[in-house]
């Protein structure tokens, strides 16, 4: 028998990749990816100052993968799609923004594990906020798409 216990495994995601730090860096690399894409910034009512938005995301996901309930305390239920509704998100824009988390990840760097937790769920909700049909060919640009039904 021994008097040193084995170590326990991570409760959560939060905890296993780091915590706060972790997705704080998360969160920053993907706003700086966003800020210098100019399709995507185009989406964000505050542009540039995305601090409200930086806050947003990363305590939304603090909370969604084990952390503290601060964006619940702080915003109510996510609502993700409700909230989403006002932007038109196509299939670009839902690449564009994968793209920006897949880098995101891959600085940050978490193990390998978790980053596969991650990154599904980033794939899945990215889809899930798809709401406007891609243009048609040829449609010009600028033309407003049409609301999926």
């Amino acid at each position: 028998m021994t008097d040193n216990p084995s170590p326990t495994a991570p409760d959560t995601v939060f905890e296993a990749v780091g915590g706060h730090e972790t997705f704080r860096r998360l969160v920053d690399v993907f706003y700086r990816e966003v800020a210098a894409d100019d399709f995507l910034i185009a989406m964000y009512p505050e542009g540039h100052a995305l601090e409200g938005a930086k806050h947003r995301l990363q305590t939304f996901l603090e909370q969604y993968f084990g952390g503290p309930g601060t964006y619940q305390a702080e915003r109510g239920h996510p609502r993700l799609r409700m909230r989403h509704f006002p932007y038109p998100i196509d299939t670009k824009a839902r690449d564009h923004w994968l793209a920006h988390m897949r880098t995101a990840l891959d600085e940050v760097a978490p193990p390998p594990l978790y980053e596969a937790v991650m990154w599904d769920y980033f794939q899945r909700a990215a889809a899930a906020m798809v709401n406007t049909r891609d243009p048609e060919p040829g449609q010009a640009a600028g033309t407003p798409h049409l609301p999926l039904a």
